[in-house]
């Protein structure tokens, strides 16, 4: 059958539900004269009564829009084809009862207008129309203040549509007003959340007791709470999670930036935050409100001793949230990411009653929304969601959207080059992971930008190696067995030897091998001239490094941060209080509330299996909340004590010169990608380079390749062994059997 063109309905069929068809489409249909007939469009539906266009032609259709679905209410639909599957014959039987929700224009009307008088009208306007559950009655064509009827619930409840008799019973549920009903249906769109369900379910708590169930509370003789403040850092969702949970509850929504209230001339933002407070009223008379102030540290900032404007604006908005009484239907939800910003008298019971925290996601949260992005993206069936979430550590809500869109624009760039349609595939993630980092890390002082290092890229130090694995990687790859036998995760690492033996390599290589964040600080980063500048810039770094945890924050060179209190000259210097400062942020005195991640549950694990099982997921992100600390010396006798005991740097592990063994894989590894000569002797090299360290032999290797540009004329083709033995007689040595044998004591 040809698709059928949707036409505007004709003027003498407004408010009488006809549909108009042609009489070959209502045969085919096997409808007969007034048979409901649901139509199926974009964005909804349409019940209505089949009637024959009065000039019989066909292949043309048109609608009264009498009973619809809530979705057609903004978007009707004009201009459209159809295809005749979209429609749909219904069996329409008399209905006993009804429940319904009647929106009226005003509110006055809504609060003056009898219930009976309302009742009797609504039931007169029903009679004789055909519904469906869940839709519209559009009432217009009547030029009453009742503009439009929800139906909720139809009885018999087996049956989805029926006939509205004189018999059938009307139930109100209850009177709301248009632009009321309009605001919850714009609410009730919003973008799916992944990973928030339980502060969504205490959000949705805190809002529907006072905003629906009001004479609950005072029957108790409680008061009604009247704000609730969201915490949390920027990108995590917590206006999306307004938005979805206000949609949930029912209730209209009317938002507030902080930058809008703000005005230039005196007492003009105190006028304006008083109009919004007036809308809100308004708009809370018309249902449930609740007034939405975001960003709201730029509004209430903490008061200071002028006469700022600021501190006026700040006690009008007490005053007013003081001045809220029962009769106020509306409640206030604020957010902010910078709490401490906010001025105290603000975070008291009685006006901000219960603080929500939001904190990054943790693993599970971010498989979750992960998920919900890459439900409406032709996603690869081999894409890993777990490892995805894994490896985005630190990532926020905002963070993981900006990625799954820009491994979309790969796939994109991807199939403009061929044809045929483009799937998202792991790859296009792992270039997108690339170039999207954690908003959490952009600004970070101890931002580094780390270039994979894999263990093989090290030559020799296999024990240290295994070591290193025992204390960064093994906690966090396979925390259940850690759980299982009761250990829990070092708190720090500290990585001591001469100078030029990989100890920053190596933990480049725990940092890459491990999939976490890694930030690293050195003293420009820290020191400053200001008193206290230095302090705040260390417990700063702690917490962006919280942030984004599983982290490794490296602290290099930790003897010239630090030092020891005991060799210190000055009892207060700088690398005193530094290190008081570290202490305490390694005894987790530093961590703050709103800093949280997740719940705090543990699971025991019973077995590793395979692929992760939700508990196992909970238990790696409960043992990896914390930061690794990774420090390297030359000078471990310089440290202090404090610092050196079990519970802070637990491990501590000696970074010997390379042996001989050592000494060939070191060559081996700098000779991989050179083109070596047939008579080089790689053995030979190790044997006569004793107490040399790794960079040593990295530097013989490259003045080799220098002589035997020199001798070429800049067209050599390999590397003879001549040349490794002219650079060998150049260079001696950095370490010294003396220096090797003071590293051997260990430093506690």
């Amino acid at each position: 059958m040809e698709p059928l063109r949707l036409l505007s309905v004709d003027p003498s069929d407004r408010g009488s539900q006809r549909c108009r068809l042609g009489p070959g489409m209502m045969s085919a249909l096997g409808v007969h004269l007034g048979s409901p007939l649901l139509v199926s469009v974009s964005g909804g539906s349409c019940l209505c009564t089949a009637w024959p266009r009065a000039d019989l032609a066909e292949g043309f259709l048109q609608m009264d829009l009498k009973c619809f679905s809530p979705s057609l209410l903004s978007e009707l639909p004009s201009h459209l084809s159809l295809d005749p599957a979209q429609l749909t014959p219904v069996v329409c039987s008399k209905l006993k009862g009804v429940r319904i929700t009647v929106i009226v224009q005003s509110v006055d009307f809504r609060k003056r207008t009898p219930h009976r008088l309302v009742h009797e009208l609504v039931k007169d306007t029903l009679k004789g129309v055909c519904v469906h559950d869940g839709f519209l009655i559009n009432l217009e064509d009547f030029d009453t203040e009742i503009k439009y009827v929800v139906i909720e619930s139809i009885s018999p409840e087996s049956d989805s549509a029926g006939f509205i008799t004189s018999k059938t019973a009307v139930e109100i549920a209850g009177v709301q007003t248009l632009r009321h009903y309009r605001s919850q249906l714009q609410e009730r769109h919003t973008v799916q959340l992944g990973g928030l369900e339980e502060v969504s379910a205490s959000l949705r708590e805190m809002l529907k007791l006072p905003l629906l169930y009001p004479s609950t509370l005072s029957s108790l003789g409680v008061s009604c709470p009247r704000g609730v403040l969201l915490v949390g850092p920027p990108g995590v969702g917590k206006t999306l999670l307004v938005r979805q949970v206000v949609g949930e509850v029912g209730a209209s929504l009317v938002v507030v930036r902080g930058p809008e209230v703000v005005g230039a001339r005196p007492g003009e933002s105190e006028e304006t935050l008083r109009a919004v407070f007036e809308r809100a009223r308004s708009a809370a008379d018309e249902g449930p409100c609740v007034l939405f102030l975001d960003e709201l540290d730029s509004l209430c900032p903490r008061r200071t001793s002028s006469s700022a404007p600021e501190n006026r604006l700040v006690a009008q908005l007490l005053t007013l949230m003081d001045g809220m009484n029962q009769s106020d239907r509306f409640l206030i939800v604020g957010a902010t990411n910078r709490p401490d910003s906010l001025d105290p008298a603000l975070r008291r019971p009685g006006r901000f009653d219960r603080e929500i925290i939001i904190g990054a996601p943790t693993l599970q949260q971010r498989k979750a929304i992960l998920s919900v992005l890459c439900e409406r993206m032709p996603v690869c069936p081999s894409v890993n969601l777990t490892a995805l979430a894994q490896t985005t550590t630190g990532y926020v809500g905002a963070d993981l959207s900006a990625l799954c869109r820009e491994a979309a624009m790969h796939a994109i760039r991807e199939d403009s080059k061929c044809s045929g349609e483009q799937l998202v595939s792991m790859k296009h993630f792992h270039e997108a992971l690339k170039s999207v980092r954690p908003s959490c890390l952009r600004s970070s002082m101890g931002r580094t930008e780390l270039s994979p290092v894999t263990w093989e890229q090290i030559g020799g130090l296999d024990d240290v190696k295994l070591k290193l694995r025992q204390s960064i990687e093994w906690p966090m790859a396979h925390p259940e067995a850690f759980v299982r036998l009761g250990l829990c995760q070092p708190r720090g690492v500290l990585l001591y030897g001469p100078p030029g033996c990989a100890k920053t390599t190596l933990v480049k290589a725990a940092a890459t091998s491990s999939n976490c964040a890694f930030l690293s600080v050195s003293g420009a980063d820290l020191y400053s001239p200001y008193v206290g500048d230095s302090e705040k810039a260390l417990a700063q770094l702690f917490h962006q490094a919280r942030a984004c945890a599983p982290s490794i924050l490296f602290l290099d060179e930790i003897d010239s941060l630090i030092g020891s209190r005991s060799h210190s000259q000055t009892p207060n210097s700088v690398q005193t209080r530094l290190l008081s400062v570290l202490l305490n942020e390694m005894d987790g005195i530093g961590l703050k509330t709103h800093e949280r991640r997740g719940t705090e549950k543990i699971f025991q694990a019973e077995g590793v299996e395979e692929s992760l099982t939700p508990e196992q997921l909970d238990c790696q992100e409960v043992c990896n909340k914390d930061v690794m600390v990774v420090a390297a010396t030359n000078r471990p006798d310089c440290l202090d004590s404090a610092l050196l005991r079990p519970g802070r740097l637990d491990h501590i592990i000696y970074v010997p010169p390379p042996d001989h063994e050592a000494r060939l894989a070191v060559l081996k590894v700098c000779t991989k990608r050179m083109p070596v000569g047939a008579d080089v002797r790689l053995e030979d090299l190790a044997a006569k380079t004793e107490l040399f360290s790794g960079a040593d032999l990295e530097n013989l290797c490259k003045e080799a390749a220098l002589l035997a540009l020199l001798d070429g004329n800049m067209e050599a083709s390999d590397i003879k062994h001549t040349h490794f033995l002219r650079s060998l007689s150049k260079m001696s040595s950095s370490l010294t059997a003396q220096q090797i044998h003071k590293y051997e004591t260990p430093p506690r």
